[in-house]
């Protein structure tokens, strides 16, 4: 095959739901399969996708490259689709995701109408049936870019497009150090970003994930929201003023807890206080020495 368009990368970990996502997106990329690239990176160290793979290529006529790079740290998967990337456009998707029809090409057109670097694409949460109403109604899960004075200063991997040679051009690399800890992903568009790229957003190249029962509740939402603290604190140190940003992470940390209390009778808006009050409280644990948590 000649160089392709894209390369879709997709890490896998003991998830047996990668077959319905190699399902899907054989179907719904929007781009015609001979421009396309679909590399696999089974990050186990026994090699569990290896079969999966070989029979979802052969059920769904779809050429995937299969890459073992083991074990137990998502950075080295990561690493391993970006040295096996053949496309000018690397995506990568998560493997328990679903993607809507048409969902890379409309990532691509936005990327070459707008001259972005890195376009994201929204994940929205599928609840299981026994989920607490509270939660469905806040939708916690659901993943949207964030923005700092009107601009995406960052971007996640679970649906996302970016320039192949922006990452070469800088020598960029998912940190081995986070593979195990989480936000590597966060680290790596920020870097990329402080080269001089630019994230933009597309809202119609949509991805649905499943949310499994054990994250469907206030304890693995609070612990996600730390360790987003913690990531977000390791790039505050970065800009220095050390000292200020710890009290101005407390104060925001003491407001948001305070307001859960006031809005408890309000169960979608105290939570929220509730996770807010803990992903501020991340940022005071990183800035003040305290060891990253491991959320895998």
């Amino acid at each position: 095959m000649s160089a392709p368009d894209v390369t879709l990368c997709i890490c896998s970990y003991r998830r047996p739901e990668i077959v319905e996502t190699l399902a899907a997106l054989s179907r719904n990329t929007g781009l015609a399969t001979d421009r396309l690239q679909v590399v696999v990176a089974d990050n186990t160290q026994e090699g569990r996708a290896r079969d999966l793979v070989a029979l979802a290529s052969e059920e769904f006529r779809i050429a995937l490259d299969y890459v073992h790079a083991p074990a137990n740290n998502i950075s080295i998967a990561r690493n391993a689709c970006l040295d096996a990337a053949k496309g000018r456009w690397i995506a990568f998707l998560d493997d328990d995701e679903l993607p809507a029809p048409g969902w890379l090409k409309a990532l691509m057109q936005t990327a070459e109408r707008e001259g972005f670097d890195v376009v994201l694409g929204p994940v929205t949460a599928v609840y299981p049936d026994t989920s607490p109403r509270w939660l469905v109604a806040g939708d916690f899960h659901s993943t949207r870019p964030v923005r700092v004075r009107g601009e995406i200063v960052t971007a996640y991997t679970g649906n996302v497009l970016f320039r192949r040679d922006a990452v070469e051009k800088n020598g960029l690399r998912f940190r081995l150090e986070l593979g195990a800890t989480g936000g590597e992903d966060e680290d790596f568009f920020y870097r990329l970003r402080d080269a001089g790229g630019r994230i933009g957003f597309d809202p119609r190249a949509v991805c649905y994930e499943r949310v499994p029962v054990e994250r469907a509740g206030m304890r693995w939402l609070l612990r996600r929201s730390f360790r987003a603290g913690q990531s977000h604190g390791r790039r505050l140190e970065t800009l220095g003023r050390t000292p200020f940003r710890i009290g101005l992470a407390s104060l925001k940390c003491v407001f948001c807890g305070v307001a859960a209390v006031v809005f408890l009778p309000h169960a979608v808006s105290s939570r929220r206080y509730l996770i807010r009050a803990a992903l501020h409280g991340g940022v005071v644990a990183r800035l003040s020495g305290l060891s990253e948590i491991r959320m895998y």
